[in-house]
């Protein structure tokens, strides 16, 4: 593939403080590049630096001469008294050339721009944020770029808008894409290659190539070697460090040499320790009290407004621990159901009971409780230098530091904080008031996996009840055990299990979005959930098992194709299975972690090896399939 970009030792840094250092990378043709990393990494400023938005610092960018790049930014912007047709075409070479004009109304036709809801005589102003963001890519792909850079493309867009842009991206065959997003299904069915920013890598950038989830074992063994070899480094200055505090006769003998090696080995155990050290936000929601086994009950209500309804009849009840995820398009009613149940709307229709023993925390999507000129520190703690946790007095400032804010930030006004940041302030807030009901109105906004993980271990944690609003699927299944799906047919809400079944329901019924991931089926099992499995695999697992056949055969005819694989796939799957062991515990080999060319070598061969084993599992299934409808 012809390389589109490439970075050679690039640094940037702001102030004092260096974002990256001296990373090295490139960019071929064709490839979907996840960029991850933590909040602060710079991986924003490196789509930015890509998109000449910035400069480096230090170190060389090139491009390729046929480059032609499309930036998709977290949030785009427009001008004001636009249409859709007016904006996109706009950002064409020549505005004024018939085939830019055709092909902009092409572009509105592939995006569904023309739907009732857009349409290209509509000003983008009046828009939705998810139609805004099909505009503004759409005003990009007007470029005809090979290379498209996307920050944060699922932000603010609504779970069919998600299921639509993994649909698009996966049908374009001509460009190259880099995409920060904290979004892991969304990421995992997009990508085929990670790109892991962080300082405590090895030269700072991991690049891999690969699905997300795979990516997740390379990471972990990565950890775990390093992690050795801390240990192993650390023993060695000890020994080094206790030989040195001997008496003069010892010192005497290679003195100079000795303590040459032993400043070594500390410089080592520094880096080694740094690049381990896995600074977490510190969240826990605590003890709530006692709840009442019913929170909130509705009976049959139903609201609407003009022609359009939102609910009708529908009944629910909230129990005191229940977990409970509402998924539908923007505008469909959940923050309507939301403020009903919480008594501060009224229904049109039927009967709402609340608990008045029931106090809530809400964390809303747009954060308007948040003074964007108070400062970070008085957003927490008004008056005084302490707030009080669970009963607990708690220095204010020592408070954020579990939220991994910085001291220099404690006097910053919360408008110069980064969205990540903000959102982690709003969980600040929330754990301060331990109340029996938490409302999440699209809490992963802007936080990066790391923040996700501990949110999502906190929640499970949360002796309360939960009712979460995210178009995060992955997130949404590991909190919610309830979906509670808004259909837009009079009003109606269905139940499911998780978003994979609600996945199922939506494609059965004729909304012709395509969800395929790389290498695995284009829907997924009813019932299956996220919760079940870290995230989803490309590839049929090296520990799937097979029947046993019976000793005698089978015992209808088969074509001699089919018997002679039927008497021999055992044996073969034996055989490939006994290669994929040997090839994973070479994996698992410490030494091979430290050498990355060589590891993803590793790691290419046991994904091949395990494509074999998922073909002779599926060439099993259908002889077994055959001969048992024979029998």
């Amino acid at each position: 593939m012809a390389v589109l970009l490439s970075a050679s030792e690039i640094t940037k840094s702001f102030g004092s403080r260096t974002i990256f250092n001296k990373i090295t990378f490139a960019v071929e043709s064709n490839q979907r590049i996840g960029l991850i990393g933590p909040n602060g990494a710079g991986k924003s400023t490196l789509l930015q630096l890509l998109a000449k938005l910035q400069t480096v610092d230090e170190g060389t960018l090139s491009s390729a001469r046929n480059l032609r790049l499309g930036y998709l930014h977290q949030s785009p912007s427009f001008a004001k008294d636009e249409t859709v047709f007016e904006t996109i075409l706009g950002a064409s070479e020549d505005p004024t050339e018939w085939d830019n004009m055709n092909f902009a109304y092409e572009l509105i036709s592939k995006l569904e721009l023309d739907q009732n809801a857009a349409g290209a005589d509509q000003m983008v102003s009046s828009l939705s944020g998810g139609w805004r963001k099909r505009v503004a890519l759409a005003r990009e792909l007007i470029k005809k770029p090979n290379l498209l850079l996307l920050d944060e493309p699922t932000n603010h867009l609504d779970i069919h808008s998600i299921l639509w842009l993994e649909n698009f991206l996966q049908s374009q065959t001509d460009m190259a894409v880099i995409m920060v997003t904290h979004d892991r299904l969304f990421l995992q069915r997009t990508c085929d290659h990670i790109f892991d920013l962080d300082q405590r890598n090895p030269d700072g950038l991991i690049k891999f190539h690969g699905v997300y989830a795979d990516f997740l074992e390379f990471k972990a063994s990565v950890i775990s070697t390093l992690k050795q070899q801390e240990e192993v480094e650390s023993n060695k200055l000890r020994r080094e460090t206790e030989w040195l505090r001997r008496g003069p006769q010892a010192r005497l003998k290679k003195q100079t040499a000795r303590i040459d090696r032993a400043g070594e080995l500390a410089e080592k155990v520094d880096d080694l320790s740094r690049r381990n050290q896995d600074r977490k936000v510190g969240i826990d929601f605590g003890d709530v009290g006692r709840t009442p086994k019913k929170v909130v009950e509705v009976e049959k209500i139903s609201k609407k407004y003009g022609e359009h309804v939102l609910l009708k009849n529908f009944s629910f009840i909230l129990g005191a621990k229940a977990r409970v995820g509402l998924i539908g398009r923007n505008g469909c009613g959940k923050s309507t159901l939301i403020r009903i149940l919480l008594g501060l709307e009224n229904a049109d229709e039927g009967k709402v009971s609340l608990s008045d023993k029931i106090s809530y925390s809400y964390f809303e999507q747009h954060r308007e409780s948040l003074n964007p000129n108070t400062t970070l520190l008085r957003a927490v703690c008004p008056d005084g230098d302490y707030v009080h946790l669970q009963g607990q007095a708690v220095y204010a400032k020592s408070y954020l530091h579990r939220f991994l804010f910085r001291s220099e930030q404690m006097d910053m006004p919360v408008h110069k904080l980064s969205g990540g940041e903000q959102s982690r302030l709003l969980i600040a807030r929330l754990m301060l008031t331990s109340n029996p009901l938490l409302i999440l109105d699209e809490p992963t906004n802007d936080l990066d996996v790391a923040t996700l993980n501990i949110l999502e271990e906190a929640l499970a944690q949360f002796p309360g009840a939960i009712i979460l609003v995210t178009h995060d699927r992955y997130f949404m299944d590991q909190v919610a055990n309830k979906i509670l799906a808004f259909t837009e047919q009079d009003g109606q809400i269905l139940d499911f299990a998780d978003t994979y079944q609600w996945e199922q329901w939506f494609q059965v019924h004729g909304q012709n979005i395509k969800s395929k991931r790389p290498g695995a089926p284009a829907v997924a099992t009813a019932g299956t959930s996220l919760a079940d499995s870290a995230v989803e695999k490309s590839t049929a697992p090296a520990s799937t098992k097979i029947p046993s056949q019976a000793a005698s055969g089978p015992k209808a005819k088969l074509s001699f194709k089919d018997q002679r694989d039927w008497e021999s796939i055992e044996k073969q799957i034996s055989i490939e299975e006994a290669k994929l062991e040997a090839l994973q515990a070479a994996l698992a080999d410490p030494k091979l972690a430290t050498n990355y060319s060589q590891l993803q070598e590793a790691t290419s061969t046991v994904e091949k090896q395990q494509a074999i084993l998922a073909t002779l599992y599926q060439r099993w299934q259908e002889l077994d399939g055959k001969v048992n409808s024979k029998k």
